[in-house]
């Protein structure tokens, strides 16, 4: 007896359709499932990608900082000063720098973002409060600047002033000491001869056999500006070789002129009081003249006070 009834064919047609309707619906849910799986991921991708874009801006923001504070340093260091707290934040941000590129290869929480970025805000107020300092500091240096710069000038104003009342007076002094130079007056030379008698000449010629000894007189001119006081007058005899007269036993020596030795022949010491005062020298060679012309130079206090000549035959 055939089993293939009406009856049999319904049943497998409902078994057919449900498992067709069950085969369906498995398709539906590993869809969904995939679908779920897909924004999941994409979520996920979407959250990394947020992480990491935030881990790069919070590193430029430290890298930003470290840089304003190594600013800072230099320029407190330009003018000459030290400040050990910013050398320790400047440590501390290098510190957290290492710890940010760090989580390029680890998790990067959202408790780890607020941590730097409150500890980056801290900074920033640091920051902020220290250019504020340098900035007074810059400008009170400014100040001081001004002020030592103006005492400068005032300084270098009273250093020229002073050199150049160091100046005048030194001109002055000179003037003083031009004007007080001593002038001898009415020079005469005479000859005395081995009786010891005196003779003049009014050509101041003379026989050179004849001459024991040279005698100089002159007079002081009257100069209301040197002052009364001791002085010191020198002769030089100079031969007609051009050559000063001099001999030690005789009272010879040496003096300068213009900061240079000169020889002299014979010196007297006087005390000068203004009223055209005779002075003389005699000079005793203690040897034969030579012929010709000889010179008398009288000098006092560096200056050549008066000049004569003879000539002995």
């Amino acid at each position: 007896m055939s089993t293939n009834t009406p009856e049999n064919r319904g049943n497998k047609k409902l078994l057919i359709v449900g498992f067709i309707v069950i085969l369906t619906s498995i398709n539906g849910i590993l869809l969904y499932m995939n679908y779920q799986k897909k924004e999941k991921n994409e979520e996920q991708e979407e959250i990394i990608r947020v992480k990491d874009v935030e881990l790069e801006n919070q590193i430029k923001v430290y890298e930003a900082l470290k840089a304003d504070f190594e600013r800072q340093s230099q320029e407190l260091q330009a003018m000459g000063l030290e400040n050990d707290s910013l050398e320790s934040q400047i440590a501390a941000i290098n510190a957290d720098l290492n710890k940010l590129r760090g989580f390029r290869t680890s998790s990067y929480s959202l408790a780890d973002q607020r941590k730097f970025r409150d500890r980056a805000q801290a900074f920033e107020k640091q920051l902020i409060e220290k250019d504020r300092e340098i900035a007074k500091l810059k400008e009170d240096n400014e100040v001081l600047f001004t002020e030592n710069t103006t005492l400068k000038t005032t300084q270098n104003k009273l250093s020229d002033s002073l050199t150049t009342m160091k100046s005048s007076n030194q001109d002055l002094t000179e003037k003083v000491k031009l004007a007080s130079r001593l002038e001898a007056k009415n020079i005469s030379v005479n000859i005395i001869n081995q009786r010891g008698k005196e003779k003049d000449d009014n050509d101041n010629e003379y026989r050179a056999k004849t001459v024991d000894k040279i005698k100089v007189g002159f007079n002081l001119g009257q100069n209301d500006v040197a002052p009364k006081e001791p002085k010191t007058i020198y002769m030089r005899l100079i031969e007609p070789d051009g050559a000063a007269l001099y001999n030690l036993a005789m009272g010879s020596g040496t003096f300068q002129i213009d900061g240079e030795d000169m020889y002299y022949t014979a010196k007297r010491d006087i005390v000068f009081d203004n009223t055209q005062q005779q002075v003389s020298f005699t000079y005793d060679k203690n040897a034969a003249y030579k012929k010709g012309q000889h010179t008398i130079e009288l000098y006092a206090d560096g200056f050549l006070i008066g000049r004569t000549s003879f000539v002995l035959k």
